[in-house]
């Protein structure tokens, strides 16, 4: 992708890499939809309109410090380009980007210890641009990013959660059995209720994963813990069958509609 793009980037002054290309370049979620048609830059909001094959060109106000290198080539950081993106996408999807932005990565299988944007930076950019388009929807959305979420349907299957009343979870907490080992550590974790809840993804049918799925299920009986397992399926319409799975196990563990809990 980068070479595609980087000779209109480079041979235009103030020009950067956005939106949708400037997400596949992080490495982000792609929440596209088939909809990003082409190679999409910014440039100022003055600038002469050029028209170019398979270049989406957007003329925007576009700070210093709202530009980073990556490969060498100018892109909009990601805390920008999560806002130039609220423009195109509903609040849900605005969340689960801001939720890849914020994650704090793996070093050992990512190569980098820090997250692309801090809540803080989110927010200031947000603050920046006051009137911008999808401007309403990122504040929206700022409510709802947390740290914790390691991919799109974690982020899905919590926003689910909360829109059916139950309670906030906790993301990726480490929990431990009672001897003192290291535990299973829930996608998402209803620690007063000790609920820990795993997505399971297409990786899980290899035989490995198998062997390691039944052993972390062993730790949640040893700990004390209800393990809920959500796949794909159950995150059709809505995510209705996984919140009701989740519903089920918590109201096993004395939940109840209008409980107050702990916060998380």
């Amino acid at each position: 992708m980068s070479a595609r793009v980087r000779p209109f980037v480079e041979v235009n002054v103030q020009c950067a890499a956005s939106h949708w290309t400037a997400a596949a370049l992080f490495g982000l979620p792609d929440l596209s939809r088939g909809r990003a048609e082409g190679y999409h830059v910014i440039r100022p909001e003055g600038a002469a309109h050029l028209v170019r094959p398979h270049i989406v060109v957007h003329r925007a106000k576009l700070s210093a410090d709202e530009v980073t290198a990556v490969e060498g080539m100018w892109v909009t950081t990601p805390a920008r380009t999560w806002l130039d993106l609220a423009e195109m996408l509903p609040v849900d999807d605005i969340v689960v980007m801001g939720d890849a932005c914020v994650r704090v990565p793996y070093l050992e299988l990512e190569g980098r210890s820090e997250p692309y944007a801090t809540i803080e930076e989110l927010r200031s950019v947000v603050d920046r641009h006051k009137g911008k388009r999808g401007i309403r929807k990122a504040r929206l959305a700022l409510e709802l990013i947390r740290i914790g979420a390691d991919s799109p349907p974690e982020t899905r299957l919590r926003l689910a959660c909360m829109e059916a009343e139950l309670p906030e979870p906790q993301l990726n907490l480490q929990i431990a059995t009672p001897d003192g080992r290291r535990g299973p550590k829930p996608d998402i974790a209803f620690v007063e209720f000790r609920v820990g809840v795993e997505y399971e993804g297409e990786h899980h049918g290899s035989q490995d994963q198998v062997v390691r799925d039944i052993t972390r299920s062993e730790l949640y009986a040893e700990a004390g813990w209800l393990e809920v397992r959500i796949s794909k399926r159950h995150m059709a319409n809505d995510a209705k069958s996984a919140v009701a799975k989740v519903r089920t196990a918590l109201a096993q563990r004395g939940w109840r509609p209008g409980r107050k809990t702990t916060a998380p």
